[in-house]
């Protein structure tokens, strides 16, 4: 192994052990509150990647981007509350919700795709506005999504039936619901930065960077700009 692959590997180790220690570290100097602040910055990174992909691989100014966010987020609290009475796990709400985000995407992009630039931005802004006033006012006259109250007593996460909302013992050592919180969302959050940067070396990786960097000559050389 060379060098430079070796002081790589070695930076990737460092950088591990760093994450899995930080919760440790800020729990003990500041307090369980700012861990629970690094699982929402945890959040808010896979959101910013995901966002990256649209704006920052294929040049696509999107203003609604938190609508498939609220999608998603909203599917999970349906159909894992006392709300409907349903209480689906995690993990087959997940798959679901990704496909339900997919689908609100496929009927926006149909007629939009074909803008460019401040009229693509404007549309897309449009869209997250008309999700959030249509979120909003769902609680009559049936209540589906309980209005600006919003909807309580969701469902924990829960891995192999263990819940992640209550402190967990392994080994003599105590985790608390933020910690584990915290390892599920940086394990997700890894898999989604393999995820992009595999995706931006793929053939549609370079087909999305093609179309930002000129659409015409992307078009010209036989990319459907449209569909890709």
């Amino acid at each position: 192994m060379s060098t430079d692959k070796r002081r790589a590997l070695l930076g990737m180790v460092l950088i591990g052990v760093a994450l899995a220690i930080l919760p440790f570290i800020i729990g003990k100097g500041l307090g369980n509150s700012w861990v629970r602040v690094l699982d929402f910055a945890l959040l808010y990174v896979m959101l910013a990647l995901g966002l990256n992909i649209v704006v920052g691989f294929a040049g696509l100014l999107d203003l609604g981007y938190i609508a498939f966010y609220a999608v998603g987020a909203y599917l999970y609290a349906l159909l894992a509350s006392p709300h409907f009475g349903l209480h689906w796990p995690v993990w087959a709400v997940l798959p679901l919700g990704a496909l339900v985000a997919g689908l609100f995407g496929v009927l926006l992009g149909a007629p939009t795709l074909r803008l460019r630039g401040d009229y693509l931005a404007i549309v897309t802004l449009g869209f997250g506005e008309i999700v959030r006033i249509f979120i909003n006012n769902l609680n009559a006259p049936v209540n589906i999504t309980n209005g600006p109250q919003g909807i309580s007593q969701i469902d924990p996460v829960r891995i192999a039936g263990v819940p992640l909302s209550k402190p967990l013992e392994i080994f003599g050592l105590t985790l608390p619901s933020v910690y584990l919180y915290y390892y599920l969302f940086l394990g997700l959050t890894l898999l989604v930065v393999f995820v992009s940067i595999r995706l931006e070396d793929s053939r549609i990786g370079r087909a999305w960077v093609a179309i930002r960097e000129d659409e015409i000559a992307a078009k010209a050389c036989g990319i459907d700009t449209r569909n890709v």
